[in-house]
């Protein structure tokens, strides 16, 4: 039975990182680029005004100038300027090549055909120069950065229509256990309202993954490994919850050994004891996550989200860690534990209040939690004051 530390690295060091593909733009939103975007020229390509106002030349002065024409985005001013002339031009505008500064629109008078410009204006004044934003053949966006509305709206500036990304994994989602029944349905006696398969679809999906929803298993060797060996045709990772305990209906396990390698079988972590880990043929996953609700979605978050991440190719595979102070005091026991909190600040600390009962049945522990307090395995209780490390989730 590993600590949850060595359990991840184990789970890490089987983890394949996908291969890359090519997307369009509108579907790159949280993907891992897979190769550098690198300029192909200049931005700008040409001397940009940087304000409304007026271009003329710096070396004859300012005083009264005669206005000539205007250049406007997408509009650039065709002719030629002399020393004692000026054209209006507007934000974004190209600066015509016999300009070489901008007198802001606020700061001068216009006389019918002439503009009265301050004295004093120094050379490239509000101008965007050539490159000053990207030169060429810089790498703008490096290999392995996630792509959110910024880092998009750079590569679609740059002209790029598509982007080579790492795959997203494709992952079959499966519960079971003969006492589940769907969302909607009155449960009998001994039944329960399968919520793990919703629960875990939305993390699935919030990690990168493309969710194939399976459904529930019974708990028949016959139909669960039918069940099983369907979804692996088509995907690359396995995600079951329940039936991964050593009851005599627990039948992930073995059924996951038959088909490939065990490597995990417990951990030594509360809530999720029962977490298993395998490696099946043509570089598939599989995790078996537990059945209660908390336990479900812990081991989710410890071990399932950064193989995921890495899948994807992204750098960073686990939530931050941070040091917080806990306004409770914090049982310790023979299990490295992961607790349910909320957040507050007060000055420069993060202070922890406990969401009550940690049972891992208890879904309400988990809503609403900003991070997961670790209290590691064989230390004692941690007192009230005590500073420990947090795994965030949401900051406050």
């Amino acid at each position: 039975m590993l600590d949850p530390e060595h359990a991840l690295e184990l789970v890490l060091q089987r983890t394949p990182t996908l291969d890359p593909e090519d997307v369009a733009l509108a579907d790159a939103r949280g993907r891992v680029l897979a190769r550098d975007v690198v300029s192909r020229g200049r931005m700008p390509a040409l001397p940009i005004s940087a304000v409304d106002g007026y271009a003329f030349r710096s070396a004859g002065g300012g005083g009264r100038l005669s206005l000539i024409g205007e250049s406007a985005a997408g509009s650039p001013f065709g002719g030629s300027l002399s020393e004692r002339q000026s054209i209006r031009i507007m934000t974004g505008a190209v600066v015509p090549p016999d300009a070489d500064t901008v007198a802001m629109l606020e700061d001068c008078e216009v006389e019918g055909e002439q503009v009265l410009v301050p004295e004093g204006f120094p050379s490239r004044y509000n101008i965007r120069q050539p490159g000053d934003d990207i030169a060429e053949g810089v790498v703008a966006l490096p290999a392995g950065m996630e792509l959110g509305a910024a880092e998009i709206g750079l590569a679609a500036t740059l002209g790029n229509a598509s982007l080579c990304v790492f795959g997203r994994p494709r992952v079959a989602l499966m519960t079971t256990g003969d006492e589940l029944v769907e969302v909607g349905q009155e449960p009998g006696p001994g039944q329960v309202i399968d919520s793990n398969r919703w629960a875990l679809r939305a993390a699935l999906e919030l990690a990168g993954a493309e969710v194939s929803m399976i459904g529930a298993a019974p708990d028949r060797p016959g139909p669960l490994a039918e069940m099983v060996e369907a979804a692996l045709a088509d995907n690359q990772v396995l995600v079951t919850s329940g039936g991964v305990s050593v009851g005599s209906h627990d039948l992930v396990k073995p059924l996951l050994a038959s088909l490939g390698e065990v490597h995990l079988g417990r951990v030594r972590l509360k809530p999720g004891k029962p977490f298993t880990f395998a490696t099946l043929p043509r570089g598939r996953l599989a995790f078996g996550l537990p059945g209660f609700p908390v336990s479900s979605l812990i081991t989710f978050e410890l071990f399932v989200r950064p193989a995921l991440r890495k899948m994807q190719g992204h750098g960073r595979l686990t939530r931050p860690m941070l040091p917080v102070r806990l306004d409770y005091r914090a049982r310790g026991g023979d299990r490295t534990e992961y607790q349910r909190v909320l957040l507050r600040r007060e000055g420069s600390e993060l202070v922890a209040s406990l969401m009550g009962s940690q049972s891992s049945s208890r879904l309400l522990s988990l809503a609403g939690a900003q991070a997961l307090v670790r209290v590691p395995a064989d230390r004692g209780d941690l007192e009230p004051g005590t500073v420990a490390e947090a795994l965030i989730l949401d900051l406050p």
